[in-house]
């Protein structure tokens, strides 16, 4: 169990497991909180509880113990974990492209009719994959950002990429976006709606009627089908690589 807020935290380790997966509990006091909460990260790497600053500890440690069944039950439905290897398809802005290694073939990725072309030593291969689907997903979203932002007629400082677990994009009060690099998994509607999503945050810092109006107008359609689209395939998105 890992501990937040406090010095006086119970030391006694919890964690759920199931399916060969074991999350640890991590503990967050929030002023903010009305009720406990227990939530199960999407890559199933821990579980969030969430107490009220009033709260019991015990109490709420108790109550945990009570969702076990259910936690467990959401850890043994995530998809398996999915390791970038030579003849493995990968999916790649909403399309299933095939990992086509040979040693003797260049570094240099290069996409082609439904392949990854990539060469060099077994050895990083992986990590290189990685690298050029992260400077990919910056370029495509980098583009896409500048578009909705002169749309808006808004100024964007940067844009970044990450692996954030909780969110699919960000945006600073100075103007700062970042985004998930493994949107560049996901068909290109759902990156889309996310740009506007973040762009519209440079006018609207909540989630009012107002910025889920400009939200539409940016993108041109309904964001609401880009955003069930990631609640249903989001979790397999953070079982890759």
């Amino acid at each position: 169990m890992f501990w937040k807020d406090r010095a006086d935290a119970p030391t006694a380790d919890i964690a759920f497991s199931a399916a060969g997966r074991t999350a640890p509990l991590i503990i967050v006091r929030s002023a903010l909180a009305r009720r406990l909460s227990l939530r199960l990260d999407r890559r199933g790497d821990t579980v969030r509880l969430t107490i009220p600053r009033r709260a019991g500890m015990r109490d709420a440690l108790d109550w945990a113990e009570t969702q076990r069944g259910f936690i467990e039950a959401q850890l043994a439905k995530l998809p398996a974990e999915r390791r970038i290897e030579p003849g493995q398809s990968l999916p790649l802005c909403g399309e299933d492209v095939l990992l086509d290694w040979q040693p003797d073939r260049p570094r240099r990725i290069v996409r082609e009719q439904g392949r990854l072309i990539v060469g060099g030593p077994r050895e990083g291969l992986e990590a290189r994959v990685l690298r050029w689907l992260k400077a990919e997903a910056k370029r495509d979203l980098t583009a896409l950002t500048t578009q909705y932002a002169q749309a808006a007629g808004v100024n964007v400082v940067s844009v970044g990429v990450g692996d954030p677990v909780s969110r699919w994009g960000s945006c600073s009060a100075k103007g700062a976006i970042r985004y998930s690099w493994r949107l560049v998994l996901a068909p290109d509607h759902v990156r889309q709606a996310i740009a506007a999503h973040e762009v519209a945050h440079r006018i609207h810092m909540n989630h009012s009627r107002a910025f889920h109006d400009l939200v539409k107008r940016l993108l041109g359609a309904d964001p609401k089908p880009a955003y069930r689209w990631l609640k249903d395939h989001g979790g397999s998105l953070q079982r890759f690589g």
